[in-house]
């Protein structure tokens, strides 16, 4: 390898995560590029991140494509010192130069690398696909091939810039026809073979909306027989049959990323924690009433009802700091109960990416209006995939709202390595008993999960019935926080 050429190796991403999906490159072969410009997007177990260069120079080889689980410490990008070129003497610099490289390069070749080069670095939505694109693995499906594919000679293409998979007619002094591997993978998660797409960008280059547009177009027989190794993924998917069940298997996904982490997290709970259930029916019709009366004063500066109900469970918190702990066990076999001067309260948000569990640091000295605020925020940077590690593992105990989901009540799972989970159904009309009287009102369910390790029922009740009596009393309960 030469001297000049600078390796950086997938760094530490802290929280003790040993591996990252590469998501998306944001730089290509033959780029130049500065100290701590982003050069790629990984996704972890806890969020996504944008990773930085620590060199300058010219890009001379990407290590891995959109969709590839990398180990830190594997190598990342090499980058060619300023004023070297490339790494390697028969690396090209770009695309326009892969295809000079044994074939005579054309201008209509170079203005199709320099469209590539825009569309890759602007974001057009022709071919760079971000964060949360919709889709998955779907099986071998192939379509109908429609036109031959133009590729460049193997010989004239660096391996880490091209998929050598890719099958075709090959056009000498033409470029490949998907240059992006972020549209090679969104074919491949949709079960498209590019075989079967005719490019509509220069010298027959695969856009993005090539890709879509055979998404959305119906399916047909396929005129011509798979590739063998199409052929062998499609069987693995679509066509074997499960020995359980005797059904055909339609799709395997596999489980990485946040919802790997989450199943992990999940079952640690549920084998480590011995959880117990509580729960009781909230006329929430104060509460509703208030927030009403506040909106008409300041339309746009009203904190939701989530941020109230978070404002009363930080005061039951504290009443009830039980539940506001972590059961540990060390390596001897000695176990303890560790309490925390503060609150950092987690609520559950539903992503692109999965479930999610943001929390409020220090959320016991913020007013309801600065809850909303920062329950508003962190909602937004979690479905963006921004949120930070320790955004996201630094709870002392969860606040689930699935009501959104129009469900009542849950058994819900402890958010490990917390103790307790107050989940908050719909609100819907129900009869009520109103002094004495039955009456239509605005009814709630709140649902309490607790380790039994760390408190008995008492405990339990207690906390559930202060954050019930404020919600049904929001005005004097909030004279008294």
């Amino acid at each position: 390898m030469s001297s000049d050429l600078q390796v950086f190796r997938l760094p530490d991403l802290g929280e003790g995560l040993t591996e990252a999906e590469l998501v998306n490159w944001l730089v290509a072969v033959g780029d130049q590029v500065k100290v701590d410009q982003p050069i790629a997007e990984v996704e972890t177990a806890k969020s996504m991140v944008e990773v930085p260069s620590p060199y300058a120079g010219t890009v001379a080889e990407l290590h891995g494509e959109a969709g590839q689980t990398l180990d830190v410490g594997k190598p990342l990008i090499s980058i060619a010192r300023v004023g070297t070129g490339s790494g390697s003497p028969d690396a090209p610099a770009d695309a326009a130069d892969a295809v000079s490289t044994g074939v005579l390069a054309s201008p209509e070749v170079s203005a199709a690398a320099e469209t590539y080069r825009t569309e890759e670095k602007a974001g057009s939505g022709n071919v760079l696909i971000g964060y949360g694109t919709p889709g998955g693995a779907t099986g071998g499906r192939t379509r109908p091939r429609k036109a031959s594919v133009a590729v460049v000679e193997p010989a004239a293409v660096p391996e880490a810039s091209f998929e050598p998979a890719v099958a075709g007619t090959r056009i000498p002094g033409k470029l490949s026809a998907v240059i992006s591997p972020l549209v090679r993978k969104m074919a491949r998660d949709h079960g498209v073979s590019l075989d079967s797409i005719e490019g509509s960008g220069a010298s027959g280059l695969i856009m993005r909306r090539d890709v879509e547009a055979a998404i959305s177009a119906p399916e047909a027989p396929a005129a011509t027989a798979p590739a063998p190794a199409v052929a062998a993924a499609a069987s693995a998917a679509e066509g074997s049959v499960d020995g359980r069940t005797g059904l055909a298997v339609s799709a395997r996904t596999p489980v990485r990323g946040v919802r790997k982490a989450v199943a992990a997290n999940m079952t640690k709970s549920r084998s480590e924690i011995p959880e117990a259930t509580v729960w009781v029916d909230v006329d929430a019709t104060a509460l509703l009433d208030m927030r009403a009366e506040l909106k008409k004063r300041a339309p746009h500066d009203t904190p939701g009802l989530l941020a109230f109900i978070a404002r009363f469970v930080t005061a039951g918190l504290k009443k009830y700091p039980a539940l506001n702990t972590r059961f540990e066990t060390a390596a001897d076999g000695s176990q303890e109960i560790v309490g925390f001067d503060g609150i950092n309260l987690g609520f559950a948000a539903q992503t692109d990416r999965g479930l999610v569990v943001p929390s409020v640091r220090n959320a016991h000295e913020l007013s309801a209006r600065e809850l909303d605020a920062e329950i508003r925020r962190l909602t937004a940077v979690a479905r963006d995939g921004k949120a930070t590690p320790t955004e996201l593992g630094s709870g002392t105990f969860t606040l689930n709202n699935y009501g959104v989901f129009g469900v009542d009540g849950s058994a819900a799972i402890i958010n490990y390595p917390e103790v307790a989970m107050l989940g908050v159904g719909r609100i819907i009309d129900k009869p009520w008993v109103v002094n004495g009287e039955l009456a239509v009102r605005k009814v709630t369910e709140l649902t309490l999960a607790f380790d039994h390790r760390v408190c008995d029922g008492e405990t339990a009740a207690g906390f559930l019935r202060y954050v019930a009596d404020a919600i049904e009393n929001p005005g004097g309960a909030l004279a008294d926080m």
